[in-house]
């Protein structure tokens, strides 16, 4: 195998690509990047046996072949390199990289060991803006649960229906619901459980330009936008239940700028220390919200906003962290705080082209 190609774009490949790149297996081949040149293309492949990534870009191919090199050793490689055309040429179980005056060689793995790229049968497909998908995956990807043991909420639900598309997770602390509707149907309805990682991942790499393809076959997702395809497994099991957990109806709603908002949790939450809960209290008398903490030992903070209030008056704690991770995922300028009683759920809701909503489990006081 023999090929030049620049730098700038054999370095956007290799940032794409690694993200399938497993980093701590057992297995030296799946840290390995494969690289096959022919047609006058270089095609990038990686997996870490739970995500699969396939990359392409134009080379000038002298002669074809394939071969497998240490993934996180060529990006170092080629990141140090200045920006000029860069030849890879392999001999036997060696690939030498040069770029003006600089040269190395590095050992590769047998591409026959390298596993093979998913090859799907797609029941169902839409395509979707990747600006929409991307935004929509911002709002819930903070709610998404990181706790393996119950695999189902590591994974974002996602519903298309008719020109509606409706993303969900859920840490059963938390639950994110973002909804968006679209200028006209995407094509066919689908539901599935992705990922929250791999779907995170992959809307990151999506230019905001791109159109991404989303495919569902048996057991696995596909997204395929540009030169890049990006296939992961399906989360299996059912998603709970979250329209029951949902209130219907609150008995004290806030209406608050949410930059206002942010920025006095982070201020008053520099004293809930030691998982100390943050205090709301809504008086709709005064129009005030007022938030307070109070770590003992430590000392205490309080702050008071204006704010439209409407109900009766009630007292909720939450987790500020929480809290803060709600507020950060609402779009729009104006958040609408609903409350039933400080031991029931608190929902933050956001109207506007995105509907959001994120229900918050209170903390007892």
């Amino acid at each position: 195998m023999r090929l030049s190609i620049a730098r700038s774009a054999l370095l956007d490949a290799l940032s794409v690509v690694s993200k399938g790149m497993s980093s701590r297996s057992t297995l030296p081949i799946l840290s390995g990047i494969h690289l096959s040149a022919s047609d006058g293309a270089l095609v990038f492949q990686s997996t870490d046996l739970e995500v699969s990534v396939r990359h392409s870009c134009p080379a000038l191919v002298e002669d074809e072949g394939m071969t497998v090199v240490p993934g996180k050793l060529l990006s170092d490689i080629v990141r140090s390199l200045p920006e000029a055309a860069v030849t890879l040429e392999t001999d036997k179980d060696l690939l030498s990289v040069r770029c003006l005056q600089s040269a190395f060689t590095m050992r590769t793995l047998n591409p026959a060991d390298f596993p093979k790229f998913p090859e799907l049968t797609i029941s169902k497909s839409v395509s979707l803006p990747a600006d929409t998908m991307s935004s929509m995956v911002r709002r819930v990807s903070k709610a998404v649960s990181r706790d393996e043991t119950r695999a189902i909420l590591t994974g974002v639900l996602l519903v298309i229906e008719g020109p509606t598309v409706r993303m969900v997770a859920t840490d059963s602390y938390r639950l994110a619901v973002i909804e968006r509707l679209l200028d006209e149907p995407v094509g066919e309805d689908i539901e599935a459980v992705i990922p929250g990682r791999a779907l995170d991942e992959a809307t990151k790499l999506a230019s905001s330009g791109d159109s991404v393809r989303l495919g569902v076959s048996e057991n696995q997702i596909v997204f395929e936008f540009g030169e890049t395809t990006f296939v992961t497994r399906r989360v299996e099991g059912t998603f709970p239940n979250y329209k029951q957990l949902i209130p219907a109806e609150s008995t004290v709603n806030v209406i608050i700028s949410t930059e206002e908002f942010q920025a006095a949790v982070k201020r008053v939450s520099l004293m809930a220390l030691h998982n100390t809960p943050l205090r709301l209290g809504v008086n709709t008398e005064d129009q005030t919200l007022s938030l307070s903490a109070t770590t003992q030992d430590v000392g205490d903070a309080s702050e008071d906003l204006m704010v439209k209030a409407e109900g009766g008056e009630v007292e909720i704690a939450f987790n500020h962290v929480f809290l803060m991770d709600g507020l950060l995922s609402v779009p729009g300028d104006t958040v609408k705080l609903e409350v039933q009683t400080a031991l029931k759920p608190g929902l933050l809701k956001a109207d506007g082209e995105e509907k959001f909503l994120y229900l918050l489990m209170p903390v007892r006081l």
